[in-house]
């Protein structure tokens, strides 16, 4: 068991933190990371997305803490945790906390990723936590700021997501960060794939590390993982987007990328026009609202997330502006809000039981592809990858393709068997929606959503610290309806579903039919108190069926 294993390793750690966490057993990063960890070696790890990376670097980081308060009893911050997007710092200091349930007096954590002021700040790092987790411009602000002090103290150093960092824009924030850290320190840099960036960051903080590559490949085998791609142009794109949703051909948590703010809310729209609710991420939402959102996802609030991708279709510091005597880079969304640098969900978020992901866009790398699909089929659990790849895409398709052939043949991208003159006749009705979703109205729900998020990130924060239940009725999935909702398109006509989807969207159909049957009587037949009469009606020159109730 985990707890026999553990103990072999971690004498001090609470065991009972583990065995609440459910951990059978260890997996691959964890068996061997965690001893070199404790022998006090600089580890550089590649394993792939969802191997438990976070636990294998957090537990011998708890460990030598414990370790060296039993020597030493002055509080001091003696860990530093860099992660490059805000969402993956919560998430680090979540795993963090689990794993000191039970000696939290012993070993404090504090996520300063957050966007809360400098000054706002300062008390928590007066305190001098034992473990600081945050951002290397974040950290970097407050060294300067003289809130935290590093030189004298620390004696781990862990960055998370590594092959992230630089791509980011941290490499200078990184570099001015290393003249405030002591001479001698222990190193973990633990990354899902090994770029230029990583080995750039291998030579500025390791000293002789141990360097672990642990899969082949770098996304689970076909048979944990079934990755497809399906060749569509747009109006396709929106027309398979619906049918898969709307007549549930995708069950479970389901995660949706595309490319661009307003491709975001775009898809949002069009799906609210079917009655199909979705939540919206991207880089223009509140830290605390973009936090609150995978919170709530992974504790099953919503079956899908609309997120986007920005980052990876651009340089992230093409359009960003110095602010004059600061320092400090923002990115201005055009007639937008100011999106945020450190965001990124498709990067090292643990999204939670995710049973698809689908590329509404195709991303622009190799990299960018490996970190969005690595949000299912996380440890042992299936998974479905699901890409729609438009004329203009398949060079990337090509790139992606050739990758992760050269790691595995088995991770490969198989074609889509999907019959789209089936759908046909549901044409019409995408039409239809996005007809009603026109610039104006995106830009209308832009701010919307926007404002309405501010209001439960600022307003509301101080109200849902004293009452933390009324947040978990804070849902972020509500229409926005800047468009016009037709109400006939929230029904799916039975004579539209293609034959060979009947008997799988409405299995109690049949049965209807002949409870129907059996209770026919003088020519009239009776479902219960109601009779349904059918009527012809014309909706854009397209006649289509509409169901009228009598009492």
């Amino acid at each position: 068991t985990a707890l026999v294993w553990l103990s072999l390793h971690t004498a001090s750690l609470n065991k009972r933190a583990v065995a609440d966490l459910g951990w059978a057993q260890p997996t691959l990063i964890q068996e061997k990371a965690i001893p070199l960890a404790l022998e006090g070696k600089d580890l550089l790890a590649r394993a792939r997305t969802g191997s438990g990376k976070t636990a294998a670097y957090a537990v011998p980081v708890i460990q030598r803490i414990l370790v060296s308060k039993q020597s030493v009893r002055e509080q001091d911050v003696r860990a530093l945790i860099l992660v490059p997007t805000k969402e993956l710092g919560q998430q680090v200091q979540a795993m963090m906390r689990q794993l000191t349930a039970y000696c939290s007096r012993d070993v404090r954590v504090a996520d300063i990723s957050g966007k809360a002021d400098l000054s706002a700040q300062r008390p928590i790092l007066m305190e001098k936590p034992d473990v600081v987790v945050g951002t290397p411009s974040r950290v970097l602000a407050h060294l300067n700021a003289q809130n935290l002090t590093l030189h004298s103290s620390l004696e781990t150093l862990v960055v998370d997501e590594a092959d992230l960092l630089f791509s980011f824009g941290f490499e200078a924030d990184l570099k001015s960060l290393l003249c405030h850290l002591p001479k001698i320190y222990q190193s973990f840099l633990m990354s899902a794939t090994l770029t230029e960036d990583v080995q750039a960051l291998k030579e500025l903080l390791l000293h002789n590390p141990v360097i672990l590559k642990l899969q082949g490949s770098q996304l689970p085998d076909s048979a944990q993982l079934q990755q497809y791609s399906l060749k569509c142009e747009e109006e396709d794109k929106f027309l398979l987007i619906y049918t898969l949703l709307k007549l549930r051909l995708v069950q479970g948590k389901t995660l949706v990328f595309v490319g661009t703010v307003d491709r975001c809310y775009r898809l949002k729209l069009f799906l609210e026009q079917f009655a199909i609710p979705a939540c919206v991420l991207n880089s223009e939402l509140p830290v605390h609202s973009r936090c609150h959102i995978i919170t709530q996802f992974n504790q099953g609030f919503y079956d899908y997330i609309i997120a986007t991708d920005e980052l990876s279709l651009a340089d992230p510091t093409a359009t960003s502006q110095t602010t004059a005597g600061k320092g400090k880079k923002k990115t201005a969304a055009k007639g937008g809000r100011a999106k945020d640098k450190e965001y990124g969900v498709s990067r090292g978020v643990d999204f939670q039981n995710v049973a698809n992901v689908i590329n509404f866009d195709f991303p622009a790398t190799v990299e960018s592809y490996i970190h969005r699909v690595g949000r299912t089929a996380r440890a042992d659990n299936p998974g479905t990858a699901l890409s729609f790849i438009s004329h203009a895409e398949i060079t990337l398709l090509s790139e992606v393709e050739d990758a992760l052939k050269g790691d595995n043949s088995d991770c490969v991208l198989k074609p889509y068997e999907f019959k789209m003159e089936e759908i046909e006749g549901f044409r019409y009705r995408c039409r239809d929606a996005m007809r009603s979703v026109t610039k104006q109205a995106v830009k209308e729900a832009r701010l919307k959503e926007i404002k309405q998020e501010l209001l439960n990130s600022e307003k509301l924060k101080t109200y849902f610290e004293d009452n933390p239940r009324d947040l978990q009725l804070l849902r972020h999935d509500k229409d926005l309806h800047p468009a016009v909702i037709k109400p006939h398109l929230k029904n799916v006509p039975e004579y539209l579903i293609p034959d060979a989807l009947k008997g799988v969207i409405n299995p109690l159909s049949s049965k209807r039919k002949r409870r129907r049957a059996k209770t026919k009587q003088g020519g009239v037949v009776r479902t219960g108190f109601k009779r349904r009469k059918w009527m012809i009606s014309v909706n854009y020159g397209r006649p289509y069926r509409k169901e009228k109730l009598y009492y």
